[in-house]
């Protein structure tokens, strides 16, 4: 087992500990302080957009908001009790996966886990230097290329060092970024709420059960679903006391509550006017919404609008580091962010001034990576729902412990959870992403009813959860019986 962390202290220090337990004399805070980085993380207006994105799969207003906000719900709620690992345990989520995939097996989910956290961040840096040039322009300040480097040299260094620096920093900076984008947001709302038309909301017709389906799920993949392998890297912080509930409570809390207003909002805002709609679904989402502001309103705009995915990016570096630490790259906690830095800035680079095809680009990452990151979802949610005891600190990093090197049963449900899923999606976003899909024919093909509501990220998700659940409760009551050891001993 590595070094545990440093003692804490009062000033802000870089951060080392990585796939470290925390000592015990460096665990604070209460539950509710985990709503502070889990509201300010998903209180981008991003979430207006996703509005957008809901209604646009043909649904009536009742049904996106229905739709949305129960796939928002459900899917937080995972983080909230995968988050219950991180206060038993007091390591990364992916350093207490091993107990559920074994300590080598869980390199895979690690990879998998990192790619998917450095996809989102690069995304969300992205939108925010997008959004600051169109604001720009808006304003008659100047556009084109070195306005967006401005803006993404600033939004890089505000999210690579809060990822360095680490843990209290973040909690530091997603506090202050949570009380000035909730009143900032509060303003945007109240000065464009005039917008909304009850009369064209009404007149949306009601879509299939099919894609009322598929929009819940886009709400479960494009927010919770992608926050679930970062679920316990907060949490992880607190007494082992602390109450399990109180964690579950504030993580869901905290991240579901912002979503489910903005994406209401969204719901509202796109569907009273469809040219509105489509350009969010366009280039710049983020930049769409500043045309329907005043032209006083827009710089407060720009500071919510990078702020809130500032806030999430950073969180997103944070835990890509710990993935990657996890995964078995030998460097420290502070260069793994560093290294995700630049590949986060080279990816922005080119989404930002490579080919205008963002959101199609998105679709297909999100439901790519969202099926066997949701068989990991399951498998890690019925592995922490079956266990009674702390995790053993010691076997988590010893691949003759009890938790096993490479333990064949969660390899082969993951394994068999992905060819399901991405059978079962259609995912024409892009050329090489058209081989997906094989399984539809059993469900009217690839351009029937069911095409697009992504049904493999749930079967994913249910294979994961049922298979853990069905052929590892023995393994898991194994592994409890077993005393736990102590420094030194052998395995």
């Amino acid at each position: 087992m590595s070094d545990t962390a440093q003692p804490a202290s009062s000033a802000i220090q870089v951060e080392m500990a990585g796939a470290d337990i925390i000592a015990e004399t460096d665990r604070k805070g209460k539950p509710s302080g985990l709503f502070w980085p889990w509201f300010a993380a998903n209180i981008s207006v991003f979430g207006i957009c996703n509005g957008a994105f809901v209604l646009g799969f043909g649904i009536s207003f009742a049904q996106a908001a229905i739709a949305g906000t129960i796939g928002i719900v459900f899917s937080f709620l995972l983080c909230g009790l995968v988050a219950m690992a991180g206060k038993r345990g007091s390591a990364p989520t992916m350093v207490l996966s091993r107990a559920a995939m074994g300590v080598n097996g869980n390199r895979i989910a690690s990879i998998i886990s990192w790619i998917l956290t450095v996809g989102w961040e690069t995304v969300l840096t992205a939108m925010a230097t997008m959004a600051t040039a169109t604001v720009f322009k808006e304003l008659g300040w100047g556009d084109g290329n070195v306005i967006k480097i401005i803006g993404l040299v600033v939004v890089a260094v505000l999210i690579v060092g809060g990822g360095i620096i680490g843990f209290d920093m973040i909690m530091k900076m997603q506090t202050v970024i949570t009380i000035v984008t909730a009143v900032l947001t509060v303003g945007y709302v109240a000065l464009v709420f005039n917008k909304v038309d009850l009369g064209a909301l009404t007149a949306i017709p009601a879509g299939s059960f099919e894609m009322v389906i598929g929009a819940g799920i886009l709400a479960m993949t494009a927010f919770g679903l992608g926050w679930v392998n970062a679920a316990a890297d907060y949490s992880r912080y607190l007494p082992r006391k602390a109450s399990t509930g109180g964690v579950v409570f504030w993580t869901t809390f905290g991240a579901a509550a912002p979503v489910v207003l903005l994406v209401f909002f969204g719901i509202l805002l796109t569907g009273s006017d469809a040219k509105l709609a489509e350009a969010m679904n366009a280039y710049d989402p983020i930049g769409a919404l500043s045309a329907v502001l005043p032209t006083w309103y827009l710089v407060p705009f720009m500071l919510v609008a990078v702020l809130g995915l500032v806030g999430g990016a950073v969180m997103d570096i944070y835990s890509s580091g710990l993935a990657l630490v996890a995964a078995g790259l030998p460097v420290k906690r502070p260069v793994a962010a560093a290294i995700d830095g630049t590949i986060m800035i080279a990816g922005t680079i080119y989404i930002v001034f490579g080919p205008d095809s963002f959101f199609t680009v998105f679709q297909g990452f999100l439901i790519t990576l969202g099926v066997p990151i949701a068989a990991w979802a399951g498998i890690m949610l019925a592995d922490v729902l079956m266990r009674r005891k702390d995790y053993d600190e010691i076997d988590l990093f010893d691949s003759k412990g009890r938790y096993g090197s490479w333990p064949a049963a969660p390899l082969v449900i993951i394994g068999v959870a992905a060819v399901v899923g991405w059978g079962l999606v259609v995912n024409s976003y892009a050329s090489w992403l058209n081989w997906q899909g094989y399984f539809m024919g059993i469900l009217g093909g690839k351009d029937g009813g069911w095409a697009y509501a992504n049904l493999g990220v749930v079967v994913a998700l249910a294979i994961g959860f049922l298979g853990t659940w069905v052929f590892r409760r023995g393994a898991v009551r194994r592994q409890e019986a077993r005393p736990a050891r102590v420094v030194g001993e052998s395995a």
